[in-house]
């Protein structure tokens, strides 16, 4: 059951993205940047955790994962250090999910050559 909430999910954050683009004139990058504000925004009030809990991956892998992820850890940092926490929780919190994607990218790049598209 739980791979049909995060499929359904996943699905409709996918399909609000294909939506916008389809049907607006905004860009990728605005749309990419939109669902991280809006995921940071549904976190610092604390409405995208449930989500997240009952979705699982469906909730925690989009972009709207990562910004909760985000208020999440400002929020914890906040609460431990106080208003330095605002500026560092961000960052410690997504740390090991950036550094992994940075890992990965230089081991699949150095494997792999790129060809020419034409």
């Amino acid at each position: 059951m739980q791979f049909l909430r995060a499929f359904l999910v996943g699905g409709l954050l996918c399909l609000v993205g294909q939506a916008l683009i389809d049907l607006t004139k905004l860009t990728p990058a605005r749309i990419l940047t939109g669902y991280v504000v809006a995921g940071v925004i549904l976190g610092a009030v604390g409405l995208y955790q449930p989500l997240a809990d009952w979705a699982g991956a469906g909730a925690t892998v989009p972009l709207t994962g990562f910004g909760n992820l985000l208020a999440r850890g400002v929020k914890e940092a906040v609460a431990q250090r106080g208003v330095l926490g605002a500026f560092t929780g961000g960052f410690t919190a997504a740390a090991g999910g950036v550094c992994a994607a940075i890992f990965f990218g230089i081991l699949v790049a150095s494997l792999f050559k790129s060809k020419e598209r034409y």
